[in-house]
């Protein structure tokens, strides 16, 4: 667990101020940030894990975790991969016969 808290503190870090560097206002704009008012935690709880789900954080930690894959989860996530990148080429190809035969004035349908 700890592995990981430091990870998330390594992508909220501010990278060091020097004079070439970005101002330090744009620099206070990075992470996300929460106000607890009046003591109420889980409401402020509950906006911060909004805020985390909009901006995609989460998955970037996620993606970003490093840790041991054994041979054959490497061979099925490959493989999912491949079956995603062919699917998406398959159905680009469809759309793109049936927009290119609309354009011309087939009715086409699916």
């Amino acid at each position: 667990m700890s592995h990981i808290a430091r990870h998330i503190s390594n992508i909220f870090r501010l990278p060091s101020l020097s004079p070439d560097s970005m101002s330090y206002e744009f620099q206070q704009l990075r992470g996300i940030r929460v106000r607890v008012n009046n003591g109420n935690l889980e409401y402020a709880l509950r906006v911060m894990k909004r805020k985390m789900d909009s901006s995609g954080i989460e998955r970037l930690i996620k993606r970003e975790q490093i840790y041991h894959l054994k041979n054959f989860q490497k061979r099925v996530l490959a493989h999912q991969r491949l079956e995603r990148r062919i699917q998406s080429e398959d159905f680009n190809r469809k759309l793109k016969a049936v927009l290119s035969k609309k354009l011309r004035g087939y009715v086409t349908t699916l």
